[in-house]
């Protein structure tokens, strides 16, 4: 390792100075460095060997120059590529500040207001990308940095790059492009032409873990995350977070879904549908409408009250009967008489029942 960094350090000597190893994921190694001719502190990112033998530096470098034109807020810049003695390399600004990653390593869950200020943020970012024709590929926690609480996306169009340069070639890496926690189904299936609808999928699951504590899909293996993320849903955050509201998690949930039809249209959409407290989806709202009457059902025998339970069931009834005639024809009179335990008021724990009349149906209570 040390003698890669002095190979490093003296093939980017005259433009370049290698102050320090930042770290190392998948594809790279970050390196913190002076630039020379602008004074100021940069990231260098070396591409691992292995992986820059089978991409080749034309191609590569051809590639990775689409990225460059990108200007938005939330979006790291880049400042530079090429080739120096074997190594392929790309410059980015240096952020002071730590990673998604860093922080949900530390705290585990964050705040759902701060969670979805995130979200937004990334997904006008991701936004901005893909009206310019860029997919990102590769959106995770270890690619969002975190400068005084404003989220910058990293990466922007590498994966890309990688992918094209390789050639369809990267199994002969060893490599995958994207975690496998956050790959969307299509990804994980090795679908070539992905959408913007794939980076949806991808911010849906790292807000998921935001929320929860842990991706939609974990396993002990990479090939098992793989699995579940194309044959098994995710677990509603509701049901491991409760203080979600609705909107956030019906919005995280039309994110995750397998086909990409079935998800946002867009990374704004998905942001729009996280800051609308009205915003709900069908089989969200059923989710939720069942798990509330269970919830109800057992405050009930927990109150000692068993005979709701009888009346619950009843509301459920009449509220099937009583939907419109899907012929337009007029709703059947129906008359039901109800015993009500002496002191008890059933106001309240009927909500089908009260708009009976609009159904010209009537309730007897005695």
């Amino acid at each position: 390792m040390a003698e890669s960094t002095e190979r490093l350090s003296s093939a980017l000597a005259d433009r370049y100075h290698i102050l320090s190893r930042l770290g190392e994921g998948g594809m790279a190694t970050v390196y913190l460095a002076e630039d020379l001719k602008h004074k100021r502190q940069v990231a260098v990112k070396v591409l691992r060997p292995e992986l820059a033998a089978v991409l080749g530096a034309e191609r590569f470098l051809q590639e990775i120059t689409t990225t460059a034109s990108l200007q938005h807020p939330h979006i790291l810049p880049l400042f530079d590529s090429g080739e120096a003695d074997s190594f392929l390399y790309y410059v980015m600004p240096y952020i002071e500040g730590e990673t998604l990653r860093a922080k949900l390593d530390r705290e585990t869950q964050l705040g759902i207001d701060e969670a979805v200020k995130i979200t937004t943020d990334v997904a006008d970012a991701l936004d901005y990308a893909h009206r310019h024709g860029i997919v990102h590929r590769d959106i995770k926690p270890e690619n969002i940095l975190l400068h005084d609480g404003r989220p910058m996306v990293a990466d922007f169009g590498i994966a890309l790059a990688l992918s094209a340069a390789a050639g369809g070639r990267m199994t002969e890496t060893g490599l995958s492009l994207g975690t496998p926690h956050y790959m969307s189904p299509e990804q994980a299936t090795a679908e070539k032409n992905l959408s913007a609808k794939s980076d949806v999928y991808s911010l849906g699951s790292v807000l998921y873990e935001m929320l929860t504590g842990d991706p939609p899909h974990t396993g002990s293996s990479a090939q098992q995350i793989v699995m579940k993320i194309i044959a098994e849903e995710a677990q509603p955050v509701a049901e491991l977070r409760k203080s979600v509201p609705p909107n956030v998690a019906a919005a995280v949930a039309k994110s995750l879904e397998k086909l990409p039809a079935d998800r946002f249209d867009s990374a704004s959409a998905f942001a729009e549908a996280l800051g609308d407290q009205h915003f709900s989806t069908q089989a969200h709202a059923a989710g939720t409408a069942g798990r509330g009457l269970s919830s109800l059902l057992a405050a009930s025998v927990r109150a000692g009250l068993p005979w709701v339970l009888g009346l619950m069931a009843l509301s459920g009834a009449v509220g099937w009967m009583l939907r419109p005639s899907p012929t337009g024809a007029a709703a059947p009179v129906t008359r039901f008489t109800i015993p009500v335990p002496g002191g008890h008021n059933m106001v309240g724990y009927l909500p089908n029942l009260a708009r009976s009349e609009e159904h010209t149906s009537e309730l007897q209570s005695h």
